[in-house]
């Protein structure tokens, strides 16, 4: 019965058997918006929604991606806006004890004075998305496992060569519906983007961890970059002769403000969610991997600490590592507390019994396919811990180098097309930006000591998790520092000059990290093998299970999205106040006289002394709000964000740019798994607090001036 589902055409028709509950779930692919009118009309976005959903349009055409992030074009010369903690690579990069741009913020008065984001730093313009389902799935049902697997990622990578003839774009073919669809989508790949402009992280970072994931939240979290291209208007690698990019479309950024219960419409790239998974894998991630992350991240951490304490060069080297660790630790903390107040585990136990009975009720279904199910989950959660500890033993960024440039030696033997995904010649360039990252992000002191660290752990877990033969072949933690001795590594040039030696003259290096990447290299094989294998069949039975979900949702008038996959979404919502527990309300709004309040002049409650004099002194000029008397600084949404939304644009029902997304407040970090409209609420950056900053406190008039401003009529 579900294998006949025309999967190409499910968005539409499913969307328009619905009628959507009053709730602001979803993280919906663009084409499905006009699909969702009725919902749209009713919170009060005005914007047409066959507007949004296309992407060479207003405002949908100003949405970009800044890896891993979400941004916007703001002004017709490439000016980019993104969150601080989205820039912090590019600032972290660019500081020195001398020139801390992390502590004293960083604003270029001109175009000349823009300082390079380095080669990590991109911005990603989605320009078309096409429905390549069948491509990809035509004639696979009789194939499993690592066949299955292998077929689909060759026709994969066909389609990305296909699609990237012209070398501006980059092109992928991410699976939706957990296997069900596959898209092509098509991103200008800009590669030259510099640092515009960085409040200090006494403004962008105010409240630090203590404050992440929290609610009230004061944190100017926002940056400026600007994205570059050659003088014919196409991508370039950086160079001093390339121009500002012409941005065709860009946000007008509004500064009348919102009020309580005003609609607004959020679009980036969300990262990851885990909706439609299984009880088992709620209770896998709760019991076993949840924790063990948790605990990882939290050693390395103190490790890093350590080995930096009273090196404030290492500090700032280790800057953006710390601060992306602390963040994965502190969802993860929140997932774990979150499974803790709500059992999800039980919520999803009756919705998977109810969906089980339903299942039986219908006819010529496959008998096997829950069995089946199961069986390719569990496999699936068992190599995972594998994989874990494999990652813990591992944990040194000199090893992950040779590792790569191992691999990239046997790769390049094999014709381009049959080598892995991320080691084509279209690979070389990231390869390339990663090995060079480590130059500002890596000193091997406490490299060392997260490898010794690491071993350490690894050789505590449970022996079932350690892969077969890897214990034999791990260096004694005695052992590590003569590695260190032995390698060059550590440079840049020995490392990007390696990347032309071919397999045999890696095998024959005298290098200690080289030779530990060759030994080590048949374990990490197996583990990839048997990844495929795993997947292969999760491929093949996953798809058939969400159409039958579909299919139930469908016949229950519920909505149908796919989980998030860094992909471009849009999602829409109110501005919303909640109430995490009885007799307690939150939000929607803090302001300016907040920050005052939490100043401690101890770190991470430093405001800078011209932010608190502006405060006192109570300028707050045309970014006052009439209800509130003075200046907000973030607000709460009902809007359905996770990782990846960070710098997402919040518009209003105009598509002006009136916040950024940021963060979420801790008790709606379990949203990855299961959405609750009652405690949900994502947390933005009100644009008039951005804009009050750059005006009183770090005088960023060129900018200012720069930017289509919408000021409230007098």
């Amino acid at each position: 019965m579900f294998k006949s589902l025309a999967f190409s055409a499910l968005p539409a028709a499913l969307l328009a058997a619905f009628s959507p509950a009053h709730a602001d779930e979803g993280q919906w692919q663009p084409h499905q918006l006009p699909q969702l009118k009725s919902e749209l009309k009713r919170i009060g976005i005005a914007i047409p929604a066959e507007k949004l959903a296309d992407l060479s349009k207003h405002p949908m055409s100003a949405i970009v991606s800044t890896d891993g992030c979400s941004a916007s074009f703001v002004s017709p010369h490439g000016l980019v806006v993104t969150n601080h903690h989205c820039a912090y690579g590019a600032i972290q990069r660019n500081s020195t004890p001398e020139h801390n741009y992390i502590a004293n913020g960083f604003l270029a008065k001109t175009r000349a004075a823009e300082l390079p984001g380095g080669p990590n730093l991109q911005v990603y313009v989605t320009d078309k998305v096409e429905n390549v389902s069948a491509r990809v799935l035509a004639g696979l049902d009789k194939l499993g496992g690592k066949a299955r697997h292998e077929e689909a990622q060759k026709r994969i990578k066909a389609l990305v060569a296909e699609c990237e003839t012209d070398k501006m774009y980059r092109c992928s073919v991410p699976s939706f519906h957990r296997g069900a669809e596959y898209y092509r989508i098509r991103q200008m790949q800009i590669r030259d983007v510099r640092l515009v402009y960085a409040p200090s992280d006494k403004i962008g970072n105010y409240g630090g961890d203590i404050d992440n994931y929290e609610w009230p939240r004061h944190t100017g979290d926002y940056s400026f970059l600007r994205a570059y291209v050659g003088k014919d208007g196409r991508p370039a690698d950086p160079s001093p002769d390339n121009v500002p990019y012409q941005s065709k479309d860009f946000l007008v950024v509004s500064a009348e403000g919102l009020k309580n219960g005003d609609p607004i419409l959020l679009a980036g790239y969300p990262g990851r969610t885990s909706r439609y998974k299984l009880p088992v894998e709620i209770r896998n991630a709760r019991d076993a991997a949840y924790p063990l992350q948790a605990a990882e991240y939290q050693s390395d951490l103190d490790t890093i600490a350590a080995a930096t304490k009273g090196d404030e060069a290492g500090v700032v080297r280790y800057a953006s590592v710390v601060k992306s660790i602390n963040n994965r630790m502190k969802k993860t903390l929140g997932l774990m507390d979150g499974f803790a107040r709500t059992d999800l585990a039980a919520l999803k136990d009756a919705q998977d019994a109810e969906f089980r009975a339903w299942y039986a009720k219908q006819p010529g279904v496959s008998a096997a396919m829950l069995s089946e199910l199961d069986a390719a989950i569990a496999a699936d959660m068992a190599l995972a811990d594998e994989e874990f500890a494999w990652g813990v033993a591992t944990n040194s960024d000199l090893l992950k180098s040779a590792r790569t440039l191992h691999r990239l030696a046997l790769e390049k033997q094999k014709p381009d097309a049959e080598r892995k995904a991320g080691y084509q010649q279209r690979d070389v360039g990231p390869i390339k930006a990663r090995l060079t990252r480590l130059e500002q992000s890596f000193t091997a002191k406490v490299d060392q000591a997260r490898f010794a660290g690491g071993l350490a752990r690894y050789a505590k877990l449970a022996a079932k998790s350690h892969p077969q033969g890897l214990d034999a072949l791990l260096p004694a933690a005695a052992d590590v520092p003569t590695l260190y001795a032995q390698t060059k590594l550590g440079a840049t040039a020995e490392r990007l000059a390696l990347m032309d030696k071919d397999a045999d003259a890696i095998a024959a290096s005298d290098d200690a990290f080289l030779k530990l990447a060759v030994k080590l290299h048949a374990i990490g094989q197996s583990l990839e093998e048997r990844r495929m294998e795993v997947d292969g069949n999760l491929e093949r039975v996953v798809p058939q299970y969400m159409a039958a979900v579909i299919a139930w949702k469908k016949s229950q008038g519920k909505p149908v999205y796919p989980d998030a996959n860094s992909t471009l979404r849009v999602t829409y919502g109110t501005v919303s106040a909640y109430s995490p527990k009885d007799g307690l309300t939150k939000g929607p709004f803090t302001t300016v006289e907040g920050i005052v309040e939490k100043h401690t002049g101890k770190d991470p409650f430093i405001a800078p002394d011209s932010l608190i004099d502006a405060v006192k002194a109570k300028r707050y000029g045309q970014f006052k709000d009439p209800v509130l008397g003075t200046v907000p600084v973030n607000f709460l949404s009902s809007a359905d964000t996770t990782g990846g939304n960070s710098g997402s644009a919040v518009m209003n029902k105009r598509g002006e740019l009136i916040g950024l997304n940021f963060d979420s407040t801790y008790e709606s970090i379990t949203k990855d798994w299961y959405f609750d409209p009652a405690i949900t609420r994502a947390i933005h950056l009100d644009i008039r607090y951005m804009l009050w900053v750059m005006k009183e406190v770090d005088h960023a008039d060129n900018l200012l001036q720069e930017m289509t401003i919408k000021y409230p009529k007098k």
